[in-house]
């Protein structure tokens, strides 16, 4: 049974502070009969005489999930969660039982801590010993991230979602942003990991979970018992498995409310309201991503337009798909290195013969010795595997690179690389359950029943709730009139790679960034033109490409000119992206200013003196906007944290770096700062 520890108890009100981000120790193992055994913990994964058995009759039986996935027919996922991840044989034989039992457009949402994760060539060897599971472990195994702590979000199938919590149990689940309805109460034997089974655990489950949620677990120890008691479970002793007796089930009636937001309230989430039409405004990869992501759920979602799919900074030719971390830990370098390695995952899963992406990696450069010293800070203060990022010297820039490249050393991140954001809004337009409109929105008007938006052309679309996703015009509506974005433009440049010249093999990125050619055509970009949002093409902004380009990789800008090529001769393409102020996305839902400005007031003369209130918000209203140039490593995780959310989800982050994202924060900030809320020109 898996390995998983807890931290000391924390207080109920508040989120804990987020742990540093940390590479996690792989279980020390040792193999018998094909089967994991923890030196560590003196004790065995799961039974060498039929664990699969065990696991149904313990977990899945004993928690009624057969009869209880037969009868869901509620619009919202099923979710389990589960105290120790382990090989993952406790959660595929829940899939399995799910495909079998559950109606067809039910959907299951898994929720695991794990402290000690398996290398993914420990878990497919522990797997292979369940031949029948093997179309559940293979999807599990192709997605296996690397042991990073944090929230790691894998799509197994179209109605099967699987979220990973990498850290300790109980540090996990007071981070956790969501609900359960059934518990695995998994670990080692209480004796051999005494850590686990403490107050604390039984207390942050008591609090992530609905009410009437069940649990089982293997043990009958008496602290379990009286802790889970204590708690707010009910429990009682049924049969247990083989040799064993006795083991507990049980469930929780009136858990405690979930008061974690006790000193930012206005970020408590708004009540889940019907959400079967949904409107998205914008067909960039903001808008795309987050319909593809509601359609997958089963809502049925209008996307609306004003000029053409990806029209936008989302039309390039080619993109890189990076993040530029802080050298020193914040929430915004946390939620762009998961959801670097959240788009990586869901793009091999959406298009695993990679006609849409590259993994070629990103090779970051460092062209100075303030940048070189930035690199090895960034590097000293996050502690990831190689397999997420490494510090390159002068002499391995090249040999990455593919051709000669300057620089004092580099950053190169293997699992990040370019993807063509054109053919890919358009790919995820073709989900099943997405309808394409092409119109502009003039204004949006709430009626008792959902949302009206009003077209140019005076036609009106009807929907239930409705999602902004129109990059700089994302605050051209009464409702988001305040929220700050700055309009950049961006002009990149293409040219055919002549005969002999050959391109990198890795994005190459520093003032600018250059990905490897895309059937004989080199891009290269982008300029950067804060507070313009003209997009005709500039001579001027393709001879600056050019000298980018020769900061970096000189040796091909010389060979382009030398080829007779200058930039007359180049095409390219020119659009703006938005950016807010302090440079993360927006990715939540609306609030309503006047009465945050009035509910929140006193924060302008006193921050300490936080009211109760919880904040306001136009019912059923959504926005994913400010991506600015690393929308390939943010819009995708963060159309999951509006679906999840939107849909009565967990959520793919942990609380405070959901909140770190709602767009509320730009109002609280300017409250505390006596700032005016200034209008769009």
């Amino acid at each position: 049974m898996p390995p998983s520890h807890v931290t000391p108890s924390h207080d109920p009100l508040r989120f804990p502070p987020l742990p540093a981000l940390a590479t996690l120790h792989a279980p020390a193992l040792q193999w018998e009969n094909g089967a994991p055994h923890s030196q560590t913990f003196n004790d065995v994964y799961f039974s060498r005489e039929d664990g699969r058995a065990e696991s149904e009759h313990v977990f899945l039986h004993a928690n009624r999930l057969p009869e209880r996935f037969a009868a869901w027919r509620q619009a919202r996922a099923f979710v389990i969660g589960e105290t120790g991840f382990g090989t993952g044989l406790n959660m595929l034989c829940a899939w399995a039982c799910f495909e079998r039992h559950a109606p067809a457009g039910a959907r299951l949402h898994l929720v695991s801590t794990e402290k000690y994760p398996l290398p993914r060539d420990a878990l497919e060897r522990a797997l292979s010993a369940w031949p029948t599971l093997e179309r559940y472990a293979q999807p599990l195994c192709a997605q296996w991230p690397a042991p990073v702590s944090g929230v790691h979000r894998l799509h197994l199938s179209e109605r099967v979602t699987l979220d990973l919590h990498f850290g300790d149990t109980t540090e996990r689940l007071a981070l956790l942003d969501g609900q359960v309805d059934a518990w695995f109460l998994d670990g080692f034997a209480p004796a051999k990991n005494p850590e686990m089974w403490q107050p604390s655990l039984f207390h942050a489950m008591a609090a992530r979970s609905r009410p009437g949620a069940t649990f089982a677990t293997f043990t009958c120890a008496g602290l379990v018992k009286r802790g889970l008691k204590a708690a707010g479970f009910g429990w009682q002793k049924v049969p247990g498995f083989g040799r064993k007796r006795e083991m507990l089930a049980g469930q929780i009636d009136s858990p405690p409310a979930d008061t974690r937001r006790h000193d930012t309230p206005w970020f408590t989430p708004p009540p889940p309201q019907p959400a079967k039409r949904v409107a998205a405004i914008g067909a960039g990869i903001a808008g795309a991503s987050v319909a593809a992501a509601l359609a997958r759920r089963g809502v049925a979602v209008t996307v609306v337009e004003k000029t053409a799919p990806a029209a936008g900074g989302s039309g390039n030719r080619q993109g890189a798909l990076y993040v530029k971390l802080a050298a020193e830990t914040n929430a915004q370098s946390r939620v762009y290195l998961s959801g670097l390695a959240y788009s990586r995952r869901w793009l091999a899963w959406l298009d695993p013969t990679r006609t849409l992406w590259g993994e070629s990696g990103v090779l970051q450069l460092a062209l100075n010795d303030k940048e070189a010293n930035r690199q090895r800070r960034f590097i000293e203060a996050h502690p990831l595997p190689n397999a997420l990022v490494t510090l390159h010297s002068p002499h391995a820039l090249e040999a990455t690179a593919g051709v000669p490249v300057e620089g004092e050393q580099g950053l190169f991140y293997p699992q990040a690389g370019w993807v063509r954001p054109k053919h890919l809004c358009e790919r995820l337009l073709e989900t099943p359950g997405i309808c394409y409109r092409q119109g502009e929105v003039t204004d949006l008007r709430r009626l008792d029943d959902g949302w009206q938006l009003v077209m140019a052309s005076g036609d009106t679309l009807a929907a239930d709730q409705v999602v902004i996703a129109s990059a700089h015009l994302a605050n051209r509506f009464a409702q988001t009139e305040w929220l700050a974005l700055q309009p950049v433009r961006g002009q990149v440049s293409s040219v055919a790679l002549p005969d002999g010249v050959k391109g990198p093999d890795t994005v190459v990125c520093a003032g600018g960034y250059v990905p490897p050619a895309l059937e004989g055509v080199l891009t290269f970009g982008a300029s950067f033109v804060p507070n313009s949002d003209t997009t005709s093409l500039r001579r001027e902004e393709h001879k600056r490409n050019l000298d980018e380009l020769r900061q970096s990789v000189p040796a091909l800008a010389d060979a382009l000119e030398s080829a007779g090529l200058n930039a007359e001769d180049f095409a390219g393409r020119a659009a703006v992206r938005a950016a807010s102020p302090d440079k993360s996305p927006y990715a939540g839902p609306v609030p309503d200013a006047a009465a945050w400005q009035t509910d929140y007031a006193v924060l302008g003369k006193d921050a300490t003196r936080v009211p109760a209130q919880a904040g306001q918000h136009h019912t059923g209203l959504w926005i994913s906007a400010a991506h600015g140039s690393r929308g390939l490593a943010s819009a995708p995780l963060c159309a999951e944290v509006i679906a999840s959310r939107l849909c009565d989800e967990p959520l793919p982050l942990e609380g405070p770096l959901a909140d770190h994202l709602h767009p509320g924060r730009r109002l609280i900030s300017a409250l505390i700062r006596r700032q005016a809320l200034s209008k769009p020109a």
